[in-house]
C-alpha cells in the first residue's frame, strides 16, 4: 500500500459519512426511493419480496456521473 490508497479510503470514508447525514437529516424527504415505477413488489401473507430495479439503475447512473466529474477535475 502507499500513501495515495489512504487518501482513497479517507475519501470514500467521507461520502460514506456525508450521504449518512443526508439520510439521517433528510429521510421524511427520501421516501420516494424504492418505490419508484419499475421496482419490483411482490407481498402476499407469509411472504415479501422485493427488488428496486429502477432505483438501483437510477443510482448507477447519478454514482457514474459523479465519478466521470471527479475523474475530470483529478
Amino acid at each position: 500500500m502507499n500513501s495515495d490508497t489512504g487518501k482513497y479510503i479517507m475519501l470514500i470514508g467521507g461520502a460514506v459519512v456525508i450521504i449518512g447525514l443526508l439520510i439521517y437529516f433528510f429521510h421524511d424527504k427520501l421516501h420516494w426511493i424504492g418505490h419508484l415505477p419499475g421496482d419490483i413488489r411482490i407481498e402476499k401473507e407469509n411472504f415479501r419480496f422485493y427488488f428496486p430495479i429502477t432505483t438501483m439503475v437510477l443510482f448507477s447512473v447519478l454514482v457514474t456521473v459523479i465519478i466521470n466529474i471527479i475523474r475530470r477535475f483529478l
